[in-house]
């Protein structure tokens, strides 16, 4: 699992059946400083309701392809509220 701040959303009026009435975000991966990482923009599955602004919690692999059922690869699995860190 990683953290990423949602960036945008992606229209798709054709899609895989799978993830037809699935909602898709572009997210990017950031630190524990809510700082944004030199990695390119990523696209995930929302399964939480999450939107623009948001950070979330992510999670890939074919792990969630079994457990999901998802024609996706990532996915979106929670909204976070708070980072807390040792010592800050």
């Amino acid at each position: 699992m990683f953290i990423a701040k949602v960036i945008g959303k992606v229209v798709a009026t054709q899609k895989a059946e799978k993830l037809v009435g699935s909602k898709l975000l572009v997210i990017k991966s950031i630190n524990e400083n809510q700082q944004f990482s030199e990695e390119n923009a990523l696209v995930a599955v929302d399964r939480v309701g999450a939107g623009m602004g948001d950070i979330v919690l992510v999670d890939w692999g074919d792990s969630l392809y079994e457990e999901a059922k998802l024609a996706a690869d990532m996915a979106i699995v929670g909204i976070i509220d708070e980072i807390q860190m040792e010592g800050k």
